[in-house]
């Protein structure tokens, strides 16, 4: 029973940790015990390292920490490549290892050996193709091109220069730090690509996701397929309602079914649980960017919008305040006015509850013209460049 106990306790802290990790900023999480283990996983242990690192061998080693951070977090490297490379390496080996010898089963074909292998490779192959595909780098020899693409909405976009690049920054576009280049349409880094996600590569970038999560997801249904064929073939069901004389219902075999399982199948079970949490994670990713492109908007715009919108917001509400102040002002200096009951004086709307800021996204034309956008960027179309050249 230890050994069970063990690998519940071991899937728990497991989920506890990636969730954490990777959503603990969700606004679901607000002020939650996942937001502050979330802030200490990637602040907070950091921060007592360095502290503990320059206290114990000095600023030397700890200046050179600094520099490993800023090659690892500030500059291009192929270090979350590689592990994600071996991540989906060392888990259908493990797969293939544990689960392979029972295919074909009672519910699986021995088909699933080869869809398996294929489906790892497209997902690499994908992998590949957005690491290394233009994202839409914007240089001088093109910079016109991309000016056409999309017009300044004087909101969150006007007609500047690049500071860095020294080359007008067209709308939507962005110099990443990270890579020291603008690009088009910017989503955002991606540390796993070693590469920006931008107008040319959101259509891999999201097929990547979907097909990454389907994967995971397939891989799930598949151990579990295997499990349950287990089951059937071994007449586990039967054994424990006629030699065991257990109630043939769910919540009475339920219990013994799954010790049994934790003690037969343990590798299984942890890679199932494992499938399964990342495709629940790469699922909500998807969704998240899959709702930016049916908006046409891009994670750098959102920011840029709620930082937009705040301070429209602060502004309204600091204009309808001086508007109150100057009418109480005005109210004093002018005949008396009838006297207002208590009650509808205390119901009344204060004139900051009808400040409303709405967000003009002119890039957002409708989302099958948008989801066209992404399958077919502007800067690809060969009518689109034919027509900006004519212009020109």
């Amino acid at each position: 029973m230890g050994v069970e106990w063990v690998l519940i306790c071991h899937g728990l802290v497991s989920v506890l940790v990636v969730v954490s990790f990777l959503c603990g900023r969700w606004p679901i999480f607000e002020a939650t015990f996942i937001q502050r283990f979330h802030f200490f996983l990637t602040f907070g242990a950091y921060d007592y390292f360095l502290r503990f690192v320059g206290f114990v061998f000095g600023s030397k080693c700890k200046d050179a920490v600094l520099s490993v951070e800023y090659y690892c977090c500030d500059r291009p490297n192929p270090l979350l490549q590689i592990i994600y490379l071996a991540i989906i390496s060392l888990t259908y080996y493990f797969v293939a290892k544990s689960s392979f010898v029972y295919i074909p089963g009672y519910y699986l074909s021995e088909i699933h050996r080869y869809i398996s292998l294929s489906a790892v490779a497209v997902g690499i192959l994908l992998f590949l193709l957005t690491s290394f595909s233009d994202p839409g780098t914007v240089k001088a020899d093109n910079v016109s091109h991309y000016l056409s693409a999309y017009p300044y909405d004087n909101i969150i976009f006007s007609e500047k220069e690049c500071s860095t690049c020294k080359i007008p920054k067209p709308a939507r576009s962005k110099h990443c730090s990270i890579c020291d280049r603008c690009v088009a349409r910017f989503d955002h880094h991606c540390g796993w690509m070693n590469n920006c996600i931008g107008e040319r590569n959101t259509r891999y970038f999201m097929a990547f996701l979907l097909w990454h999560f389907l994967l995971c997801l397939y891989g799930t249904v598949a151990i579990g397929l295997i499990l349950a064929g287990r089951l059937k073939e071994l007449k586990v069901i039967h054994i424990l309602t006629v030699y065991y004389g257990i109630e043939n219902s769910f919540w009475d075999l339920a219990p013994h079914v799954v010790q049994w399982l934790l003690g037969s199948y343990n590798t299984q079970i942890l890679l199932m649980v494992f499938l399964a949490i990342v495709s629940m994670l790469l699922a909500g990713f998807f969704g998240y960017h899959a709702k930016l492109c049916l908006t046409n908007t891009t994670t750098n715009e959102t920011f840029k919008w709620e930082e937009y919108m705040d301070w429209q917001r602060k502004l309204k509400e600091a204009k309808a305040s001086a508007e109150a102040l100057r009418q109480s002002i005005s109210g004093l200096s002018t005949e008396r006015k009838p006297l207002v009951n208590k009650w509808s004086a205390f119901f009344r709307r204060s004139p900051l509850e009808d400040v409303v800021v709405v967000k003009n996204n002119v890039y957002h034309k409708g989302f099958i013209h948008n989801i066209q956008e992404i399958i077919s960027p502007l800067s690809t179309r060969k009518s689109f460049t034919r027509t900006k050249l004519k212009s020109s």
